[in-house]
């Protein structure tokens, strides 16, 4: 029951999640956190920090970990068979359709509109994310207002500033 749960909601998760990996977060929220109780709440969150350490997809490393938290490696694989699945089939059926019919404003403005929401919910997720002491403390908005900067002006790469937080974070504290 449990391998079947898994599958369906991540599958569920990958059908739903458009706009790249942060907009997952709030249906992984919803669905491991809020419906099926796999996750606490501190516990989504404290996961969220290792798996932004990590390469690699966010999904990927959310149904991994809670796959195998609640069924082993056969959790962790049917988790992400599911969170594959839906991309795969998307990316197939979008293909076809967008190459015929991108030009058709009505596409164009779904687009956009779509574009906005995950935009707004990426946000959401990062001020829950971190917390308003993170936020008010004059080290980390300076650190945020440099990452900022480096990545939209000076088009460093997000893994140099990264790394680089990392380290000035050591030597700092």
């Amino acid at each position: 029951m449990i391998l079947w749960q898994l599958f369906v909601s991540f599958l569920r998760i990958g059908f739903l999640a458009f706009g790249g990996a942060y907009s997952f977060l709030p249906l992984i929220q919803k669905d491991a956190v809020e419906q099926y109780h796999w996750l606490t709440k501190p516990e989504f969150l404290e996961i969220l920090g290792i798996v932004k350490v990590f390469p690699g997809a966010i999904s990927i490393k959310y149904a991994t970990y809670i796959g195998y938290k609640m069924a082993g490696i056969p959790g962790a694989v049917v988790a992400n068979v599911g969170n594959l699945l839906a991309p795969v089939i998307l990316i197939l059926s979008a293909t076809f359709l967008y190459t015929k019919y991108k030009d058709l404003p009505p596409i164009k403005h779904a687009f956009e509109a779509i574009q906005v929401v995950v935009f707004a919910l990426i946000i959401a997720v990062a001020f829950e994310a971190v917390s308003l002491n993170q936020i008010a403390n004059l080290r980390n908005v300076l650190l945020i207002i440099a990452a900022f900067g480096l990545y939209l002006y000076a088009k460093i790469h997000p893994a140099f500033i990264i790394i680089g937080a990392g380290v000035l974070g050591v030597l700092i504290n």
